[in-house]
């Protein structure tokens, strides 16, 4: 039997952030927000409520606190070549907040300019309910497609298992998770059909080498 051997695999995180004060300091701060600005800002959302990305400002410590829990998580994932060690390579993290309710989703996109993104799910909006009715999952698509099913759309890879490798991943978010990836990979959120908000924070992680000390 042929020994195969899985390729180039896409990183992907999944992290509890399960601190009852921070998320209670982001729900104060994003309420404050909201409040202030009501009308948000259009971008990737289909409806619903989108901060403008300053929230490391108007946040406060609890923003800049979950910032490091992303940051965390991206020290983890990733190494300098150049430096296997000790990271010549620091973070700047960009912020935002979200609120849906029924009917709202975000169309596909990515994230140029940042090398991971993360979303933390403050409030998954379910209740604690597993239908499936309720929509809103997180979609992540395979960065290779259409290619692999130009040829014959009908055949598929086959996964370890013996399963059919999907180009499509739907994640159900859960209320105090962070999930982690790459941001050149497309994704967005399905129809959240709930009735109560979700509420969610998205994080964008900028790379930068800081300049040699002269003299």
């Amino acid at each position: 039997m042929a020994d195969v051997r899985h390729l180039f695999s896409t990183p992907f995180a999944i992290e509890t952030v399960d601190d009852a004060s921070l998320a209670a300091g982001l729900r104060d701060a994003i309420a404050a927000e909201r409040a202030r600005d009501p009308a948000g800002i259009a971008h990737s959302n289909l409806g619903g409520w989108h901060s403008n990305m300053n929230m490391l400002a108007w946040g406060g410590e609890p923003a800049r606190n979950l910032s490091r829990h992303a940051i965390g998580m991206a020290e983890a994932l990733t190494i300098d070549r150049g430096s296997p060690d000790a990271s010549r390579y620091r973070w700047t993290a960009e912020m935002w907040a979200n609120v849906c309710t029924r009917g709202h989703a975000n169309q596909f996109h990515v994230h140029p300019g940042s090398f991971w993104s993360a979303v933390y799910y403050l409030d998954d909006g379910y209740g604690g309910s597993d239908d499936p009715a309720l929509g809103g999952e997180l979609q992540l698509t395979d960065p290779r497609m259409p290619m692999v099913a130009m040829a014959s759309p009908e055949l598929a890879f086959r996964e370890p298992d013996g399963a059919i490798q999907h180009a499509e991943l739907a994640l159900r978010p859960r209320t105090r998770v962070m999930v982690m990836f790459p941001s050149w990979l497309q994704h967005g959120v399905r129809p959240y059909l709930g009735d109560a908000e979700r509420v969610s924070i998205a994080i964008n992680l900028k790379a930068s080498k800081p300049e040699p000390a002269s003299g």
